[in-house]
């Protein structure tokens, strides 16, 4: 670990050269970030270790010296606050895609992420657009709101494992209960039948149980009333606020194979000559992570009930006539959620209207 003496001496030494052009490969952890330095077009220098705050000093001073200084690193769990830090010293910063950065090789460090992000950087800011895919950051406020959503989601889930937990210890002791075994009528009837021990344990999960669950459905019912009031049948209001707040803003996509890729509905392509073959949705690659799983859940799920209440909408039409069995027709599936985002972001835009896709918008709505 560098300290503030060793970052001194690394921008005197960096001011003193006739380098215009900074990079720096950042590969960031909670407690530290391994930093590669390139001058221009020189090969990358030695990565080192420094804290974020010394990194931020490091980048104030060479901005300072009227040095352009950009700067790279990988989306995951440390967030946006660096890169909105750097971006306050100066500095040009890009969060990109995680992807593998062993460039064939087994071995894996930190020191050779950041070197790979220093060469990826090194091409980008030479107009190599496709070196690596940045990602778009959300505002503070977005943030905030995806947050929201997500928060409800992870209280509903912990609902359902508490629930399972509950009726997996009844089936073990010879009662097999279905659905919320913990609502104050069914446990009235129930707690009688059980031995005195066992309605210790269970009382001990609803007491969870009923936290739990006035949380999540306050919180359903603050999204589901910052919704459009006029929204197509099955396209529920909860639903559509999920999609926008994991979104963030639907007018950041200029077309609509930019909201195709978003959503990572599109099958890989393995082409060679004459030969093309289409695979499946997730990325082939090792060390690359399936794209926005929740906005893809949100969608199928919404495929689903677009064939049950919106028959006459083109995407779903080969769902309803019953073409395709088994996995031809969860083909169909993924390919009818990938048109159906275009739509919600058409619809979303201003571009169309529900009328126009054959989405039928309730009368009393419309009224």
């Amino acid at each position: 670990m560098t300290n503030n003496t060793n970052v001194t001496k690394l921008l005197t030494r960096l001011v003193e050269t006739k380098a215009e052009t900074i990079k720096l490969g950042l590969d960031l952890h909670a407690r530290d970030v391994v930093v590669c330095v390139q001058l221009d077009g020189a090969l990358p220098h030695r990565p080192q270790k420094m804290l974020p705050a010394e990194l931020l000093t490091l980048a104030r001073g060479l901005v300072a010296a009227g040095r352009q200084v950009y700067a790279c690193y990988e989306a995951g769990p440390c967030g946006y606050g660096l890169h909105r830090a750097l971006l306050a010293a100066g500095a040009t910063n890009y969060v990109v895609a995680p992807e593998a950065l062993g460039d064939g090789r087994r071995r894996k460090t930190d020191n050779l992420d950041a070197t790979a992000l220093t060469d990826r950087l090194d091409r980008y800011v030479r107009g190599h657009t496709k070196a690596f895919t940045v990602v778009t950051v959300p505002t503070a406020a977005q943030e905030q709101a995806r947050a929201a959503g997500r928060t409800r989601d992870q209280l509903k889930h912990s609902r359902h494992q508490w629930e399972a937990r509950g009726r997996s210890l009844l089936l073990c002791h010879g009662h097999h209960v279905r659905g919320q075994w913990w609502t104050a009528r069914r446990w009235q009837a129930l707690a009688p039948t059980l031995a005195p021990w066992l309605v210790t344990e269970l009382e001990l999960m609803r007491a969870v149980l009923l936290v739990l669950d006035p949380q999540e459905k306050a919180r359903r019912q603050t999204l589901v009333a910052a919704a459009p009031k006029t929204l197509p049948k099955a396209v529920g209001a909860l639903t559509w606020m999920l999609l926008l707040l994991e979104v963030c803003d639907w007018a950041r996509f200029k077309n609509r194979r930019q909201v195709s890729s978003y959503t990572g509905l599109c099958p890989w392509v393995q082409q060679s000559g004459g030969r093309k073959r289409d695979g499946c949705i997730n990325p082939p690659e090792a060390g690359k992570p399936a794209r926005q799983p929740a906005v893809r859940a949100l969608l199928i799920e919404l495929v689903w009930r677009l064939v049950r209440w919106q028959p006459d909408y083109p995407p779903v039409r080969a769902l309803v006539a019953g073409l395709a069995r088994g996995a031809a027709r969860r083909k169909l599936a993924v390919a009818a959620a990938r048109k159906l985002a275009v739509d919600l972001w058409r619809l979303a835009t201003q571009q169309t209207t529900p009328a126009k896709l054959h989405l039928i918008v309730p009368a009393e709505v419309t009224a």
